[in-house]
């Protein structure tokens, strides 16, 4: 309808299409898509497309309520490009709650700060406009020039790739632009402005999907200091599959769409332009365009340009308009007289407008964002002529785009237009100017106004548009009257003092910004009404149920399942065993690991390097004992030595007879036996028969070849024997050996390399040789270059190094021990299997050897590294401690033991943080020697960097960082040299410290012996693999598996990969011969419909008619990146297996295992029944004999079950061979009762198994032992395998597109593949994966460590508990001091360090508000329980401040007056404040419109009760004062230079202060206090204010600050998406508690069954904790909330452990 109420957009709402949520001045709010409600709303053309539109929702929805919330630009995103939708980028930032209307620049800020943030995070993406998408504004005309002018911005002052020639989601262009790019995702939207355009969005994410594009919702999109999180939607094959089926269907849904919004759009211009065929509209606009070219030849900016184009022809437009209206009678138009502005009017409008776009040209923005907001709106009078006035601005800029012969700036095309000013302008003169208050403008304000205004009568031709002064000549009204026209002055931030803080750690590290903050009196009413709480002590572990004493580090470890004789004789006898069991395994489990046997460790005073190596130099310097056992020592060499001559007697024969029938099996058992054998005569011994029968062979391979192409394989084991014996066995070999070797080597055709062995020898004519027949026609180098390869000697050192026994270590490594020798830190940057954790075992044995109480930290990012490394410890070192001392020890979240009486420590960085911060572990503390932390680039990780940093600066020890993947190591090395001079610094202080309380925290130290100390940070960079890893792409061609060979050297083109390198498609009969391939992974489909049900394998030899692989086998694994998908694909592969078992056994096979079973169960019963036969009955009896009867019959009937179960070799992928029964009964029997033993133990008899983080840990070490013991050798697992799992395979297979798939995993699981040591070569094949994608996962950079932002407000709780209550002072300030002015991220960064300062003090004043310290920084009250749960901040503070307020004492009421127990609705209810406190998770705003049907869970979590609500708007109100007070004090540091330039773009507004005109002065006179708000955010008329009003200020602060509104511990009750959505809470928690189901919460809350046990898991320890700190720190036993959460941590776990 035109003529109804709009504003600066002319928007309004219309049959068939929904109003946009948040923009303002809509009376109607944006209705669910629900197709079966709104069949109405649906246009007749439509309407025939209904079903497939509700298919597509539906689809859609359910995708929508499985989507993952997680990091779009992950740690490593170089391999990624990603899509972002135009479309939805407009409608996201056009929605912001803080954009005025008519506002553009703001909103153009808002883009660029968008685009910019996901820029500046490693983000590669192409923004794609489509042009169909267009027509979806057709009825929202004030947003179509908006959308142009983006466009045009974007391509004109950005470097953004920007898309807009397709014409849509369909076209075959943009199918060749897809196939062409490969990206990896779409962000898009998942809700557009109408309903039909939300249709358009959903064609395009099914389009995606069909081209194998995952989708990233905009909506609840939310950002941190290095990432950005969104909800995400995997291409899985149904979409895939869906698309195939109805693509005619969907396809022609979407082009009836597209033309009924074209019609559309006629219909909404036809009113207006009705007396303008579009031709001669098109024709108008080119001549005023060249009229104005005329006026100004030299060309002009896109403002002055715009508003002259625009102001003529919409007047132009208007007066025609009004001239038909005349003519027709007023029924046949819409619009009653009374609500049309005349035409003069319309020209005043136009004036003031031309005055607005001459202030935008003079003022610069630091004086706009001090503009008046007007919050009147447009009266409907003019609504007609603004929609004019829309239409005309898209035409001319859509006409100025193509215009390549006139000279436009188009640089402010982001700033055409100011509504609010054009609002304020025309308040001024309706209703200031009228009353008296007439001010100038400006001469140069004024003389531009009027060129403007000239220029526009020169372009109107139709009638006379009047002179530009005066500006008002009509009395007419253009705003509404309102009461408060002008906006109100809203709650001032208060100007908060902070409470000072007498605390030493704040004048230490805050010192220099105390000037700068402004500090309340010590009698001020806010410090004196603090509540005074008890001095806090540290009395209890964080998760533990017993106290934390001096006792703990003995009584703990030497009794462990209880403490005193009673119970050493009660249950303490049964935990010992099941201890005695565990060691056992793990001993076995290592020894599996570490391939050595055990060392006896014996403690032994420290030698120095330079002591060492002059020993060793010294023969005859050692003691009479030394003497003796070095003859011992060669004695027992000697018999190893006669013992492997004897061995090789023993299997020579064997050996030699099985190269002759079969050369390949045979030179397999040959090499087989030089693995194990350690004899180096021995070996060259086996060396030369090897090399004979391989010349045998090769002989009779030539004789019989023919002028067939030749078998190089035979050749390169005769050059492999070669080059082994000449590197490596050259003492032992004599003149006839090298005669042989000249014999190999002519019969190849090297005379070359005959004369390099011996220049006497005579080489015959080529031709006319009789072994010409069997050269390889080629040269010695081109032969081992191109046949070789990775079998060639690799350049290692051949000196040994007497501290190591095991290998001869390269110069890198002996570099690493040298660092240890030297008691240094060192950066550790190596390949994945190069070698360089044996450093870390190294570091081990020194400690280890020094004295018995020094301590080694084994620092691991996850625990299945954990286990694995404290089995490896414990299997490799033996070592006789002191009563109550252990070898090593382990610390997770999960589980404990020997923590604090070991000399190894192996943990997680949470569990070692945890002690590091004790106050009563400081003992403990000071007997650390080193630290090692595998896998350091976690610094840069998702979850918990910033503990990685926090020990990387608290430890005083050296320390060893080790890891595979770090780009910029040497900034890294910098930083933490930077940190090792602190402490030189502070160790002298503290060294002076000589307290009486600090001895007893020094007597420690005593004990070992004292080492000289190093502050030095060595780099031992090191970039070479030992392994060669081949590339191979893999896929489907005519039912047949093709591989492509990928050279690395392929990916550094910009082509495509296929040019740089032949499709090589190779057929099952070219891979007869292993040599060509050892081993190829396959990804086979067996139905060629489904990918779901893929079976990958190896191959070696041949393919069955079937489909199914079969044949010779060697391990391998394949990363997946969902838990759920890991363990489908593993059944997958088990379920063929099994059904190509079942296809060739009798149909009648399951009927006689049935009958068997019967009858195995009766002669059971019988023999139960009968009584045994004494062994000394002297007669036989009958009873004896049908004893005897029942045996042999259960026997018989054993056997006989046995083979009708037995499985066919080819049936399995299981290797019995290599693991004997005893071991695999017991790692069956250890994994009996755990919750996927089943699962596992029927994958594992089919030797496949998987791996992921919700196994438990006896699980994962099942696995990991039986794939290494070589009895699995299928393995598909998630990222658990990418950190340092010791899990070596030949091949890894990738065969799923993950957006988890980037730089970093792609290099952790290939490191997988042929391990140093094991193999000469790995594979790595990549199945179902695009070739872009493989391209650049190859040659992309790993990301450099930016650091993470490293305070919160428990760390600063514990660190002030540590500071306070640690009996050494010193030591413990100096490492608080440390962790606050050692970020990473503020290293060489001074702004942002002075930022962390301010931040702390913030943060003090928080916690002393709060009541956790007191003014003296001391900890006090509940202090204890927050920190406990320092690891769910801010839950960890509202869940205190709500026991401080007695909430959860008027909730846990008994069941009756004296009662323990509590009833079901209060246990619920509790549950229900708990879980909207801990283990958050939202769902997508979107999934609330769905229809599905819930069966047994909620799904959406209820608010909470209203008296826990109350309380936390209460703490949330104050938090934003606060946090307001401390943006203003930070706001100093902004970079105000940037703060007014766009982001992206880096325009400026910047110029001098218009102070010439009374009227800007005027206009400009907003007093309100803005210094913490962007000026381009002020120009909506946001103030400092607006930061207590809005939810996420992100968008609103000062940019420049670094700080976000996650850094204020807020939480949040409700929270909306960027469509101003609710997003609703997972009630997953509360709906486990009530039916206790995992199939419950993956059927209807769509969590899988992996993730929530997680989940589960996670919010069962976190019921634990709560529950154990509550009973320690409450003094009364029968306290009723103890008790209830006792109840319910009880119920919770038993609900739990039946899962």
């Amino acid at each position: 309808m035109l003529g109804q109420e709009s504003d600066d957009f002319g928007l309004n709402s219309t049959s068939g299409f929904l109003p946009f949520p948040h923009l303002q001045q809509l009376s109607t709010s944006q209705k669910p898509v629900d197709i079966n409600n709104n069949r109405a709303c649906l246009f007749s053309e439509i309407n025939d497309h209904v079903e497939i539109l509700e298919d597509m929702s539906e689809l859609i929805f359910s995708e929508i309520a499985k989507a993952n919330y997680s990091s779009l630009l992950n740690d490593f995103v170089e391999s990624e490009l990603f899509l972002i939708d135009g479309d939805s980028l407009f409608i996201t930032c056009l929605n912001d709650k803080n954009l005025k209307t008519g506002q553009n620049l703001h909103f153009f800020y808002l883009v660029e700060r968008y685009l910019l943030d996901l820029k500046s995070k490693g983000g590669q993406f192409i923004v794609v406009f489509f042009k169909d998408f267009e027509h979806s504004y057709f009825q929202t005309p004030a947003l179509l020039p908006l959308r142009t002018a983006l466009i045009l911005h974007l391509q004109q002052n950005t470097d953004i790739n920007i898309q807009t020639e397709f014409s849509g989601c369909f076209s075959e262009e943009w199918n060749c632009f897809l196939k062409k790019n490969c990206p990896f995702f779409l962000l898009i939207s998942d809700e557009g402005i109408t309903q039909l355009q939300t249709f358009l969005f959903y064609f395009f994410i099914i389009q995606s999907w069909s081209k194998r594009i995952s989708i990233a919702l905009t909506s609840g999109q939310e950002s941190d200091i290095i990432r950005v999180y969104s909800y995400f939607m995997l291409s899985r094959y149904k979409n895939q599959h869906f698309f195939k089926q109805n693509e005619e269907e969907i396809e022609f849904a979407y082009q009836t769409i597209i033309e009924h919004l074209k019609t559309s759009s006629v219909t909404a211009l036809t009113p207006l332009f009705d007396q303008y065929k579009f031709n001669s509209l098109e024709e108008e606009i080119y001549w005023s365009i060249g009229q104005l070219q005329v006026l100004w030849p030299k060309g002009s900016d896109i403002q002055r340009i715009l508003c002259v184009l625009s102001c003529s022809l919409s007047l132009k437009m208007y007066y025609h308009f009004l001239e038909k209206r005349k003519e027709k009678c007023s029924s046949e138009i819409d619009i009653p007289k009374n609500h049309l502005a005349s035409l003069k009017e319309v020209q005043d409008l136009c004036r003031m407008y031309c005055l607005s776009v001459v202030f935008l040209l003079h003022l610069p923005l630091s004086q706009r964002a001090c503009t008046r907001a007007i919050t009147s709106s447009w009266k409907d009078t003019i609504s007609t002529f603004l929609q004019m006035k829309k239409w005309c601005e898209f035409f001319v800029l859509r006409n100025l785009e193509s215009s390549e012969t006139w000279n436009v700036d188009f640089t402010y095309v982001c700033d055409i237009n100011d509504g609010p000013l054009w609002k304020n302008i025309a308040y001024y003169y309706e209703n200031e100017y009228i009353q008296g208050l007439q001010l100038d403008l400006g001469k140069a304000i004024e003389a531009d106004y009027h060129d403007l205004w000239n220029a526009v009568t020169h372009l109107v031709r139709e009638f006379h548009v009047g002179p530009s002064v005066p500006l008002r000549v009509t009395q007419q009204l253009f705003l509404q009257k309102k009461q408060s026209p002008i906006k109100d002055s809203q709650e001032m931030v208060p100007n908060l003092g902070f409470i000072p803080v007498t605390s030493p750690i704040v004048r230490q590290f805050a010192g220099d910004v105390l000037d700068q903050v402004p500090f309340l009196r010590s009698d001020d009413p806010v410090v004196t009404s603090l509540v005074k709480y008890k001095e806090f002590h540290e009395l209890i572990h964080w998760h533990s149920n017993k106290p934390l004493s001096d006792h703990y580090e003995r009584t703990k470890s030497s009794t462990e399942g209880g403490c005193g004789p009673f119970n050493l004789q009660g249950k303490s006898k049964e935990f010992l065993r099941s201890k005695q069991k565990l060691q056992a395994f793990q001993q076995r489990f290592g020894s599996n690991l570490a391939g050595t046997t055990s060392k006896v460790i014996v403690t032994q005073s420290v030698r120095s390097k330079k002591d060492f190596v002059a020993g060793k130099n010294k023969k005859s310097q050692g003691s009479k004992a030394e003497i003796i056992i070095q003859e011992n020592t060669n004695r027992l060499l000697e018999k190893e030595e006669e013992k492997e001559r004897h061995r090789w007697k023993t299997l020579s024969f064997s050996i030699e007879g099985e190269m002759k029938e079969n050369f390949h099996s045979g030179i397999k058992k040959l090499e087989d036996f030089l693995k194990s054998c350690k004899s180096n005569s021995v070996k060259f011994t086996v060396e030369m028969v090897g090399l004979k029968a391989s010349l045998n062979a090769w002989k009779e391979h030539c004789q019989g070849a023919g002028k067939l192409r030749k078998d190089f394989s035979i050749a390169i084991h005769i050059m492999k024997r070669i080059h082994s014996i000449m590197e490596r066995y050259q003492e032992f070999l004599q003149n006839p050996d090298k005669k042989e070797i000249s014999r190999c080597l002519k019969y190849l055709g090297f005379d070359n390399l005959v004369k390099t062995l011996d220049p006497t020898q005579i080489i015959e004519n080529g031709r006319k040789s009789k072994k010409f027949h069997y050269a390889v026609d080629m040269g010695s180098a081109r032969f081992q270059l191109q046949q070789m390869g990775h079998y060639l000697i690799r350049n290692e050192r051949k000196d040994p190094d007497p501290r190591v026994n095991d290998f001869i270590p390269d110069t890198w490594q002996r570099e690493l021990l040298d660092v240890v020798d030297n008691n240094e830190s060192a950066v550790i940057v190596a390949p994945t299997s190069s070698g360089k954790t044996y450093a870390s075992y190294y570091c081990m044995e020194k400690v280890l050897r020094e004295s018995d109480y020094g301590v080694v930290v084994y620092v691991s990012p996850t625990k299945a590294l954990v286990n694995q490394v404290s089995t490896t410890v414990q299997s490799r070192f033996t070592k006789k401690l002191p009563e109550g001392q252990v070898l090593c020890g382990v610390f997770t979240r999960d589980y404990r033991h020997d923590v604090l009486n070991c000399q190894v420590l192996v943990t997680v960085p949470a569990c070692f943080e945890i002690l590091l911060l004790s106050p009563t572990r400081q003992e403990w503390v000071e007997k650390i020697r080193y630290v090692i932390f595998d896998e350091v680039h976690c610094l840069g990780g998702q979850i918990g960097a910033e503990i990685w940093e926090h020990l990387l600066v608290m430890i005083r020890c050296p320390f060893l960082a080790l890891s595979a993947t770090i780009s910029n190591p040497e900034h890294l090395t910098e930083w933490l040299q930077s940190v090792r001079r602190y402490w030189q610094g502070a160790e002298k202080n503290i060294d002076d410290f000589q307290s009486l309380d600090a001895k007893a925290c020094i007597r420690a130290s005593k004990r070992h012996v004292k080492v000289k100390k190093s502050y030095r940070v060595r780099l031992v960079l090191y970039e070479e693999r030992y392994n060669d890893l081949e590339k191979h792409v893999c896929s489907l061609r005519d039912d047949d598996i093709a591989f492509v060979h990928y050279h690395p050297l392929a990916s550094l083109t910009t082509d495509h990969p296929q040019s740089s390198f032949p499709l090589l498609y190779i057929t099952w009969s070219s891979l007869q011969e292993p040599s060509f391939c050892h081993i190829c992974i396959l990804m086979l489909n067996f139905s060629t419909l489904n990918s779901e049900t893929l079976i990958i394998s190896t191959l070696t030899t041949n393919v069955g008619r079937d489909g199914f692989l079969f044949s010779h086998l060697v391990s391998f694994t394949i990363p997946q990146f969902k838990i759920k998908d890991v363990e489908q694909r593993a059944q997958s592969v088990c379920d063929a297996l099994e059904k190509k078992q079942a296809m060739r056994q009798p149909d009648n096979v399951d009927k006689e295992v049935h009958m068997l079973n019967n009858k195995l169960k009766k002669v059971k019963k019988s023999m139960e029944k009968t009584p045994s036969v004494p062994e000394n009955a002297l007669k036989r009896s009958s009873r004896m004999d049908q004893s005897i009867i029942r045996e042999a019959e259960h026997t018989a009937l054993v056997k006989m079950l046995e083979k009708k179960t037995e499985v066919p070799p080819d049936c399995t992928y299981a290797n019995p061979k290599m693991i004997d029964a005893e071991t695999f009964e017991m790692m069956l029997y250890r994994i009996k009762k755990t919750r996927k033993g089943k699962e596992l133990e029927n994958l594992a008899k089919r030797g496949i198994g998987y791996h992921h983080g919700s196994l438990d840990a006896k699980g994962r070490q099942f696995v990991e032992v039986l794939f290494r013991k070589g009895f699995l050798r299928v393995v598909t697992a998630t990222g658990t395998l990418a950190l340092g799992i010791n899990m070596p395979c030949k091949s890894v297979v990738f065969t799923q597109n993950s957006i988890y798939l980037d730089a970093l995993n792609y290099r952790q699981m290939s490191g997988r593949a042929g391990r140093r040591g094991q193999d000469f070569l790995g594979n790595v094949f990549f199945y179902d994966i695009p070739l872009p994608k493989i391209e650049k996962l190859i040659k992309s950079k790993v990301p450099e460590l930016k650091g993470q932002f490293p305070l919160s407000m428990t760390l600063i709780l514990r660190l002030m508990l540590l500071a306070s209550r640690s009996c050494n002072v010193t030591d413990a300030e100096a490492k608080v001091i440390s962790v606050l002015s050692h970020s990473l991220l503020s290293f060489k960064k001074p702004r942002i360090n002075e930022m962390l300062k301010l931040y702390f003090l913030f943060s003090m004043q928080f916690l002393v508000k709060e009541g956790y310290l007191d003014c003296e920084g001391k900890p006090i009250g509940f202090a204890g329980l927050v920190s406990h749960l320092y690891y769910e901040e801010p839950s960890n503070i509202l869940f205190v401040s709500f026991l401080k307020k007695g909430l959860f004492h008027n909730l846990c009421q008994p069941t009756k007056k004296g009662s323990k127990h509590f009833s079901q609705d209060v246990m619920e209810k509790l549950m229900l404040v708990l879980a909207n406190l801990f283990g958050r998770k939202y769902v997508p705003a979107k999934f609330l419109d769905s229809n599905f049907k819930f069966y047994q869970s909620k799904v959406f979590l209820e608010d909470l009760p209203t008296d826990f609500n109350d309380a936390l708007c209460k703490y949330n109100r104050q938090v934003k004062r606060d946090f307001s007070h401390f943006l203003l004090i930070v706001s100093k540091f902004a970079d105000m230079k940037e703060e007014h330039q766009l982001p992206l773009s880096k325009i400026e507004f910047t110029g001098k202060k218009e102070d010439t005109s009374k009227l800007v002065s005027h206009l400009m006179s907003c007093k309100e206090d803005r210094s913490a708000v962007s000026p381009f955010v002020c120009l909506s008329g946001v103030t400092n204010q607006d930061l207590l009003q809005v939810g996420n200020i992100d968008s609103i602060i000062l940019r420049t600050i670094g700080v976000t509104y996650a850094q204020a511990p807020l939480l949040y009750p409700r929270k909306f998406d960027s469509l101003g959505r609710k997003i609703p809470l997972n009630a997953y928690a509360l709906d486990f508690y009530k039916h206790g189901s995992l199939k419950g919460l993956e059927q209807d809350n769509r969590i899988s069954e992996g993730d929530a046990y997680i989940l589960l898991r996670d919010f069962s320890l976190i019921l634990k904790s709560i529950s154990v700190s509550l009973r320690e720190l409450c003094e009364d036993v029968d306290d009723n909330v103890v008790l209830a959460f006792e109840q319910l941590s009880q119920s919770f776990t038993e609900k739990f452990e039946k899962i």
